[in-house]
Parts: C-alpha cells; sequence; structure tokens
C-alpha cells in the first residue's frame, strides 16, 4: 500500500469513528485529527425522504433599507414567501406571509410584488390582508422588477412567443402593455429586467441582432424604441445599472473567446456612448453555474459585489467599482443557491456539507456572517467528504471528494464508485450532495471528481477541455478508478455514473478507458455531439458550438472525440441508460440511438425513458425509480462489502 493511500485510509477510518489516528510510523509522530461523526438524529437518509422531504431556502431578497428579508422556502407553513428581520431592529424567526415566489420589494419598502398561480399580485408588508392581482393569464409569467418610483412593475413574460418584456401600473390602474418585441429566444429565460435611475429606459438582454448573440439593448419604456447598446461582449447576468446612470455592469465573456458561464469577466458599459464596453480590471472572475446571479453595486456606488467558486466552494466577493484587487467578503464556502446585496449589506442561501440551504446575512462593514433561518431537515447518517486530490494520466492533479461507508471503519473493503458532474465547465461543489451520501451509506466509496475543464481551479485549467470535450476528461475519470483501486478498503470493483454533461462524460470514461470500469450508469446524457443538433434548446446549441470550437463541419475531428456512440464497440462494462422522453436540453433521441446501437453490438445494457419528464426530473416517483434503479444496477454488477 502507498504511504497515500495509507494515509487516506487511516484518515477517513478517523472521520468514521471519531478518533485520532497515526498515519504512517510511529517515528513519523503525525497525528490526525478527527472529523465530525455521523449525526445520529434527524431525518432518515432514504431515497423517499431525499425527494419527499421539504425544507429549505430558495431564493432571498434583502429589503431597500436592508433590515427584511423576504425568502422563498419550504418551511413549517408549507412553500412560500416568509419574511424575517435582519438584526438592525432585533433579528426575528422567519415568520410566514403568504404563498407565492418571485418576491420583490417595493423602493420604499412598504410592498413586495410577487407571483402566484402564474400571475402578478402585489401586496402590503404591513396587515393580513389580500394581495391585488394586477394580471391574468399571461403566459410565462418571470421576474419582476419594480420602476425607481415604485409605481410600475416590469416583468417578462412568453405571451408574445418569445421571451418579451411587458410593464403594468403597480395599483392596477391599468393593465399590462408589452414593451418588447422578439427579444429573446422562448427556450431562453435566464435574464430579468433592469430599470434605469430615471425610469425612463430598461437595460434587457437580447439576441435580436443574431441567434448566437447575447447583447445589452435599451428600451425607452413610453415609445417603446429599442436600441442596440454593446457589440463584442456576450453577456450571461442580467445587466445593472450604476447608482448614477451612467454605466452599466453585467457578466460576460468576449465574443471571440469561449462562452463560460461560471468564470466570466464583469463588464462595464458606458450608457452616454462616449465609450463602449469593456472588462473591469481584477484578479479573478465572477461565477455564474446557476445562471441566475448578478453583480450588485454598493449604496454609494464605490463597490461591486459578486460570487466567486474556488476549489469547489462559493464565496462572496467586492472589487473596486473602478477596477482593480478584488477581495473576499464571505468564508463560508459550500454551494450557492441564491445571492443579493441591498443597501450595506448581502444576504445569500448556501448548503454546506453536512446542512442544507439556509439564509446567511452580513453587513458589508465586515465580520461573521450571520445565519438567520432553520428550514432545512438536519439529516441522520451525513458527514462531511474528505477532500483529496489524485494524479491523472498526465501527471495533472485532479481534486476530488471521497465519501465512505461505515462499513471500512469494521475492516470491511467495499465497491467504489466515480461520480462525474454535470455542466462540463461547471464545478462538483461543496455543499450538501445527498447522492453521492446515500450511496456512501449503502456501501459505496464514492469519489467525486473535478475534471479538468471545470471552474474554480483558474482559467488555464478550465481551457484544457475546450475543443476537447470528454477527452482528457474522460480519462481524468479512468485515472480517478485506478486511484480508488489503490485504497485498501476498496474492493477492486469499480462503476461510474453522472447525468446531464456527467451522463455523457460516463459512456465517455467508459468507452476511452474500458478495462476501468465495471459498471456505468449514464443519465440524460449526449452521446454524440454531431446529431439532433438542431432539436436541442438555445443553451444546449450554444454550449454545445463553442465548446468545440464550431460546427462539426468547421471542426470535425471536436466532434470525433465527444462521439461515444464511435466506440461503443469498446465498452466492456454493463451500463444503464435512463432519459427523459421529454427532454429538450438533451434530446431524448440521444437515448434511443444509443439503445438501438448497443442492441446492435450485442452489448450487455438496460434502459428506461421516463414520459413527461424534461432535463431536470420534476416527479419525485420518477426520481426516486430513477435512484433505486442506479442502485440496484450497481449493487448486482458491482457487489457489496465484504471481510477485508
Amino acid at each position: 500500500m502507498s504511504f497515500l493511500a495509507r494515509r487516506v485510509w487511516l484518515r477517513m477510518v478517523g472521520l468514521m469513528t471519531g478518533t485520532s489516528l497515526l498515519v504512517g510510523c510511529a517515528a513519523q509522530g503525525e497525528r490526525i485529527p478527527a472529523g465530525p461523526a455521523a449525526s445520529a438524529v434527524g431525518v432518515p437518509l432514504t431515497l423517499e425522504n431525499i425527494h419527499h422531504v421539504s425544507g429549505g431556502a430558495v431564493e432571498v431578497r434583502i429589503a431597500p433599507d436592508g433590515r427584511r428579508i423576504a425568502v422563498v422556502a419550504a418551511g413549517p407553513e408549507g412553500r412560500g414567501i416568509y419574511l424575517l428581520r435582519t438584526g438592525g431592529d432585533g433579528a426575528s424567526a422567519p415568520q410566514w406571509w403568504r404563498s407565492g415566489n418571485s418576491p420583490v420589494w417595493a423602493p420604499d419598502g412598504r410592498r413586495i410584488a410577487y407571483l402566484e398561480d402564474g400571475d402578478l399580485w402585489v401586496a402590503e408588508l404591513e396587515g393580513r390582508s389580500a394581495g391585488k392581482r394586477l394580471t391574468s393569464g399571461l403566459a410565462g409569467m418571470r421576474d419582476l422588477a419594480f420602476s425607481p418610483d415604485g409605481g410600475r412593475i416590469a416583468f417578462y413574460s412568453s405571451e408574445s412567443g418569445s421571451q418579451d418584456i411587458w410593464i403594468v401600473d403597480a395599483a392596477g390602474s391599468s393593465g399590462p402593455r408589452q414593451v418588447t418585441r422578439g427579444a429573446m429566444a422562448l427556450d431562453d429565460p435566464r435574464f430579468e429586467p433592469a430599470w434605469s435611475p430615471d425610469g425612463r429606459q430598461i437595460a434587457y438582454i437580447s439576441n435580436a441582432s443574431d441567434y448566437w448573440h447575447d447583447d445589452v439593448w435599451l428600451v425607452e419604456v413610453d415609445s417603446g424604441e429599442s436600441d442596440r447598446l454593446t457589440r463584442s461582449l456576450m453577456a450571461s447576468s442580467t445587466p445593472v445599472w450604476a447608482p448614477d446612470g451612467g454605466r452599466i455592469i453585467l457578466f460576460g465573456t468576449a465574443k471571440n473567446g469561449y462562452w463560460y458561464q461560471d468564470l466570466a469577466d464583469i463588464y462595464e458599459v458606458d450608457v452616454t456612448r462616449a465609450w463602449s464596453e469593456r472588462v473591469l480590471t481584477m484578479q479573478v472572475y465572477a461565477s455564474d453555474s446557476a445562471m441566475r446571479h448578478r453583480p450588485y453595486f454598493s449604496a454609494d456606488g464605490a463597490t461591486i459585489y459578486f460570487p466567486y467558486v474556488e476549489r469547489a466552494n462559493y464565496d462572496i466577493w467586492a472589487v473596486p467599482a473602478a477596477g482593480g484587487v478584488a477581495s473576499r467578503v464571505t468564508n463560508l464556502g459550500g454551494s450557492l443557491r441564491s445571492f443579493h446585496a441591498s443597501g450595506d449589506a448581502v444576504a445569500l442561501i448556501r448548503t454546506g456539507p453536512t446542512e442544507g440551504a439556509e439564509v446567511y446575512y452580513m453587513a458589508t462593514v465586515g465580520g461573521e456572517p450571520t445565519r438567520l433561518t432553520a428550514f432545512a431537515p438536519r439529516w441522520r447518517d451525513v458527514r462531511a467528504p474528505m477532500e483529496i486530490a489524485y494524479r491523472s494520466h498526465d501527471g495533472l492533479y485532479v481534486q476530488g471528494f471521497l465519501y465512505l461507508p461505515d462499513a471500512i471503519a469494521h475492516g470491511e473493503r467495499c465497491p467504489a464508485l466515480v461520480q462525474v458532474h454535470g455542466g462540463g465547465t461547471n464545478t462538483y461543489t461543496n455543499g450538501l450532495n445527498l447522492t453521492e451520501q446515500y450511496l456512501a451509506s449503502r456501501g459505496y466509496v464514492v469519489l467525486a471528481i473535478n475534471y479538468r475543464g471545470g471552474s474554480g481551479f483558474g482559467r488555464e485549467f478550465q481551457d484544457l477541455a475546450v475543443g476537447d470535450w470528454m477527452g482528457d476528461q474522460a480519462l481524468d475519470a479512468g485515472a480517478a478508478a485506478d486511484f480508488l483501486r489503490t485504497l485498501p478498503y476498496v474492493s477492486g470493483r469499480v462503476g461510474v455514473y453522472g447525468g446531464s454533461y456527467g451522463g455523457a462524460m460516463s459512456m465517455a470514461a467508459a468507452t476511452w478507458t474500458p478495462n476501468k470500469f465495471d459498471a456505468v450508469v449514464a443519465t440524460r446524457g449526449a452521446y454524440s455531439e454531431e446529431g439532433r443538433f438542431d432539436e436541442t434548446d438555445r443553451l444546449g446549441q450554444i454550449f454545445t458550438r463553442t465548446g468545440h470550437l464550431g460546427m462539426p463541419e468547421e471542426n470535425p475531428r471536436a466532434y470525433e472525440t465527444s462521439n461515444s456512440l464511435a466506440r461503443l464497440d469498446r465498452l466492456t462494462a454493463p451500463i444503464l441508460l435512463m432519459h427523459g422522453q421529454e427532454d429538450r436540453r438533451v434530446p431524448y433521441a440521444h437515448h434511443r440511438i444509443a439503445v438501438a446501437e448497443l442492441s446492435r453490438l450485442g452489448k450487455r445494457f438496460e434502459e428506461k425513458s421516463y414520459p413527461g419528464e424534461g432535463h431536470g426530473f420534476r416527479d419525485p416517483a420518477n426520481r426516486i425509480d430513477l435512484d433505486e434503479r442506479r442502485q440496484d444496477f450497481f449493487a448486482r454488477n458491482l457487489g457489496a462489502c465484504e471481510a477485508g
């Protein structure tokens, strides 16, 4: 056994048993501190509970005065909007306000607009009076924004057949009016409207100039006249006005560069057109793997706040509004679900390795963020994974998170699994990852890896996969299997699994390195990027086109690399494929074609498709079924833990 393998083993046994263990020989005298033991109280870690037990914060909005917060959460009164005070007037527990989602505060802090049953409502903050409904039956209502004077509310709707901005009188004296025409593709609902400080214009993101471009546009609210403001950047966040109205900031990438969402630049755009758009100078990037975050100005306009991911952990950072050295504001880490800054405070919703989604609040003067909520359930038998690194085929070290079963503390050897995350350029975050926790509880050693091309490790690391989708990335997964087999508590049998890009990666790893894996579970994967391109949604098309540096006729070699269907004859392990039949991001045809090819080649495979499900499964029963099939498949093909 190598020294590294022995060290990992002893450290993890210490984590399991709550003891401290010597590493190596006594002469080294190195003592590894014990980590937290798994909790013996809380909700049992079953699939039924994972997919049915509600709880956790979803979206957070700070009031303009910074003293109150509206939170969308699944709490003791059900799912809806809760209100709480932040501490300026004495912190309070969250109080149920009303059903609905997507709350936004009026500038005076006395009203909140929100969505309920697909319509826009507005209600006074105080009292229990019913809200006033301002729209009725408009399709695809989302993303509300009060005008600076509080008199109107802008929102997006798909009623026109595209994603367009509408406005409505906040008092209900007149009906909704469409402001833009053909602003954004129908299947791209990422952005929000942004009122100018004087209320005369709304900044928005549009692909009206070119299907492949996301530019900043301005629309005159009264006349409806629109004008394209930017030319060189590919926008990836809602635009944000500076307090003086002279410029706009947003996340974006250069059109002649790679389309990264989670390591993007902050651009500044001059509204007066004295100059065009330029990148704000700083030493880090902005991160938005959720495609819903944005930058925020401080109350005085001197500072910009934004999220940034480093080595699988999100925090809030700040940079001078003129550019310069960025510095970290929070030190929480974990995974970021929602983030909002208002006045001189920031609020965020994060999950940690052993805790669910809760609201944290912090004054920007500094200090420790305060946790304000306890919505999420406490899970039994959940413990923080161990962060490790292993060496890949070319000497590059890859980050991984190691989850271990109780059986290894009793000297047993268990089968192992490599988890490959989705998103490709995203990252496996150090949050509450219940799938890996559950599989570990069922007797698997699970290694979740951050293969090359993902975010959080610098632009050079992320660029390694540009034009090489599922090439060296798949070899990173194969090297993870090799590493697992060096560990004394691994039985030698290793599987691989993932969803979306991770599903494609699972099949790629099993065909590029067929001798590494004994079982494969691939869900929602695109197994050849050459076909079905026109059937995928706009984001899927942009992601594929930029990831391969062009279309198939422009860069055929890149598409050959990512085409696992062409290598299915190399597959030696049994494989389980699962897919939603209404998937637009990765069309169901990928599943059907892969099944047909596996059958033609006489490979060992199982498959399951789900009617009515898209890329992200909505029905808890279907999610449970998927997880049960995956666990059963691994149990039959990898075996169970055995005496060491």
